[in-house]
This record gives structure tokens, C-alpha cells and sequence, in this order.
């Protein structure tokens, strides 16, 4: 399983499209087979689900997402985890678990702006 989560230094980003960075994490049964951060390379619609489907993402984990962000995801047959807070180690190890629970999404219609990098530092 490809998993990739929103991160902000050692930390579940609140909004997944302007994080500064993803964590992808390659798990096989109950370990961490491979790990690395790579720096958000860009928000805008319709990017980051292909980005991440490209490289065999089939979850994206995150404090926050819009309803159609997740229905992008889902098209690219990427599960959105949405509602995550807490350190990136630990949000891990509780999916290895069984345990990671999402819940409702931080992202609020509007309120993009804020979160890591914005949004025309990324456009550029």
C-alpha cells in the first residue's frame, strides 16, 4: 500500500493542496518498506490527484480537503483520509494499526489561504 500524507514539518497538514510538502510512505503487511518527503510541487485543480496517481498513491491522508478535491481523488481511485491531526510518525504507525480514523474535513469553504505555502508561490 502507497499512502501519501499532507505534512508541514513532522506534523498532518491542515490542507493538503498548500502543505509545503507530502510524505509518501510504502507500507507491505505491518512495516514501513520505504519512506520520503518531497516539497509540494504545485495547487491548482486537478494537479495533485494526478501527481500522486502517477507515482501509485491509494490513499492521500490529511487534516483538511475540500468535497471536490476528494471527488478528484476518488476519480483517480485515491481514498481521501480527511480529519487527521498529529505527528506524521504517529499517523502512520496508527494505520499500520487499524486505528487512523479520519473524521470531519478542517478545511472550511474559503479559508484555503494560510496554510503552508500560498497559493501563488505555487502557481509561479
Amino acid at each position: 500500500m502507497k499512502i501519501a500524507i499532507s505534512t508541514d514539518g513532522d506534523f498532518v497538514s491542515a490542507h493538503f493542496g498548500r502543505c509545503p510538502a507530502f510524505t509518501l510512505v510504502e507500507i507491505e503487511g505491518d512495516k514501513v518498506v520505504n519512506k520520503e518527503a518531497i516539497a509540494n510541487p504545485g495547487h491548482h485543480p486537478g494537479f495533485l490527484p494526478n501527481f500522486l496517481a502517477e507515482r501509485g498513491v491509494e490513499y492521500i491522508i490529511c487534516g483538511g480537503m475540500g468535497q471536490r478535491a476528494q471527488g478528484m481523488f476518488e476519480e483517480k481511485q485515491i481514498k481521501p483520509i480527511v480529519g487527521v491531526q498529529g505527528r506524521v510518525d504517529e499517523t502512520i504507525d496508527k494505520l499500520i494499526r487499524g486505528e487512523l480514523k479520519g473524521g470531519e474535513s478542517l478545511c472550511q469553504p474559503g479559508r484555503g489561504k494560510g496554510y503552508g505555502i500560498p497559493k501563488t508561490e505555487i502557481d509561479e
